[in-house]
C-alpha cells in the first residue's frame, strides 16, 4: 500500500469473505472496538467493517468507518501480515479518534497472537 491510499486489495469486500472470519473463533476486544481475525494465506492484511445500524444514523456510522480505516491505514505497516479482520465498535463506545488509534494496534497484535496459537 502506497502512500494515503486504501486500495481494494486490503479491503474484505465479499460476504464469503466475511462469513470466513466470522466463523473463526479468533477475538478481542477492549472498551472501543471488537475484532474478529482469520489467516488468510496473502501477503497482506485485510480490512472489513462492520457498523451496525444500532451505532447510530448514517452520519454516525460513516464517521466510525472513516476513523477506523484511517487507524488500520495509518498503522498497516507495523501491523502483522496475512490476516483478515473485521472491526466494529462496541455498543456504547464513542467514536473517539485518539482511543480508536491507540486500540487498533493493540487488538490487532492480540489477534495475531491467538492466531499463532493454533
Amino acid at each position: 500500500m502506497t502512500g494515503n491510499r486504501f486500495p481494494k486489495s486490503v479491503r474484505l469486500r465479499r460476504q464469503s469473505e466475511f462469513d470466513r472470519v466470522y466463523g473463526g473463533d479468533v477475538f478481542a476486544a477492549d472498551n472501543i472496538l471488537v475484532i474478529k481475525g482469520a489467516k488468510n494465506g496473502l501477503s497482506v492484511s485485510r480490512l472489513g467493517l462492520s457498523v451496525s445500524r444500532k451505532v447510530g444514523n448514517a452520519v454516525v456510522r460513516n464517521r466510525w468507518k472513516r476513523r477506523i480505516r484511517e487507524a488500520f491505514r495509518k498503522h498497516q505497516s507495523a501491523l502483522p501480515s496475512g490476516i483478515d479482520f473485521v472491526v466494529r465498535p462496541k455498543k456504547g463506545a464513542a467514536c473517539d479518534y485518539a482511543a480508536i488509534e491507540r486500540s487498533i494496534p493493540r487488538l490487532l497484535q492480540r489477534i495475531e497472537k491467538n492466531l499463532s496459537r493454533l
